[in-house]
């Protein structure tokens, strides 16, 4: 089965159900307690100039994208060193799903996990490994289906339990213009409120959005050498 607890993200409840569901898994949840190393595990680099990103990039550890990498995107971007990627095949997952072939997922929970607004889950970069825990996902839509600020707005709306919303536009190291959020999303279940960030593109492919949680503000600062050095290098694959 390749739906993984991780790609519930902020949607503690989700990821409650489906850790029950796949047991061993659950350990990739965002809200995994058992963070194994010191944030300061996040590598750190020089940030690069004029992108409109903020803070300091993280380290490189490779490129994301491309033919051949783990996740083949319409866009590519520079991985943060020791992040791991991996491919989600969400229309396959969401069929077999719909039709009943997944006896552990079924189609309303793989939808609701699977696909948020006007994308699907394509890419899912785990931090655990540079000692953090959360992921940097990437979602894509179909062309046509919105340009970036109208995905992002509709990702955004898609998540419940959502304020405080700041959009802004700027533009990636590899030329492609780009709106971001930042807004905070509170868990009814935990009672906490923590800071998340997105921002989408539009390709020729359809609009790519690249979101970053965490397992709380904490993590999601943390993370966000990881996320910024992605902003820095986002070009067409």
């Amino acid at each position: 089965m390749q739906v993984r607890v991780g790609i519930v993200g902020s949607r503690v409840i989700a990821a409650a159900a489906l850790a029950a569901l796949l047991g061993g898994c659950a350990g990739s949840t965002d809200g995994d307690g058992g963070k194994s190393a010191s944030p300061s595990a996040s590598a750190r680099g020089t940030a690069a100039g004029g992108t409109g990103a903020k803070g300091t990039a993280a380290a490189r550890g490779g490129t994301i994208g491309t033919a051949g990498s783990a996740c083949e995107l319409p866009v590519s971007f520079a991985l943060a060193k020791d992040w791991k990627a991996k491919s989600i095949d969400a229309e396959k997952d969401l069929a077999k799903a719909s039709k009943g072939e997944d006896g552990d997922l079924s189609g309303a929970l793989a939808d609701t996990i699977l696909r948020q607004g006007p994308v699907t889950a394509a890419c899912e970069i785990d931090a655990k490994p540079a000692g953090n825990i959360g992921f940097l996902r990437v979602w894509t839509g179909k062309p046509g289906d919105a340009d970036a600020d109208g995905a992002l707005r509709a990702f955004v709306a898609a998540e419940d339990n959502v304020s405080k919303e700041k959009y802004h536009s700027f533009r990636t190291g590899g030329g492609l213009d780009a709106v971001e959020v930042e807004y905070l999303y509170t868990s009814k279940l935990l009672e906490e409120t923590k800071k998340e960030s997105a921002f989408a593109v539009s390709t020729p492919a359809g609009p790519v959005v690249l979101h970053l949680g965490g397992m709380d503000t904490e993590e999601h600062e943390e993370m966000r050498p990881a996320y910024d050095l992605a902003k820095q290098t986002l070009e067409l694959a």
